[in-house]
């Protein structure tokens, strides 16, 4: 099942965020109480569970490691991933060293996207809204292969 939705959300003095129900039933085998923490894209964090974070390491072998593009992304994406797990209250805590790249604070947005989560500061989660949202026609039109390209 796909991931959707927009979910403001606290951390506490201890890193901790809880994972709405709703994604957690969703998410790939959340079950086992594990789910990866890495780097995003536009200085957010990415969550994974374990089949979707399989699946991005399949995709990635499908690429040559003699691109350099493809080395430091791996390089920089992998060394700083952790699993983490999920505790009885379907809390995680999300590693200080991520928190503090994604510039964290108490007010946070965790975003259903596609296959994973990712969880924004909420100031910078407002910021790219106000930035992108008045360009969504063009950015789906690109996204969809230009003028002519599949419609949603």
């Amino acid at each position: 099942m796909l991931l959707t939705g927009t979910f403001n959300r606290s951390i506490d003095e201890k890193l901790r965020i809880a994972i709405p129900k709703r994604l957690r039933a969703v998410m790939d085998n959340p079950e086992d109480g594990g789910l990866y923490v890495a780097p995003g894209t536009d200085s957010s964090l990415a969550l994974y569970g374990e089949a979707a974070f399989g699946r991005l390491a399949e995709r990635l072998a499908g690429v040559s490691p003699t691109r350099q593009d493809v080395r430091a992304f791996t390089r920089l994406f992998y060394a700083r991933a952790q699993r983490v797990e999920l505790d009885s209250q379907g809390r995680i805590r999300i590693p200080p060293d991520l928190a503090q790249l994604a510039q964290l604070e108490k007010d946070v947005v965790l975003l259903g996207v596609q296959d994973h989560l990712e969880l924004w500061s909420s100031d910078r989660w407002a910021a790219y809204l106000t930035e992108k949202q008045s360009h969504y026609d063009e950015i789906a039109e690109a996204a969809f292969g230009g003028p002519g390209g599949a419609n949603i």
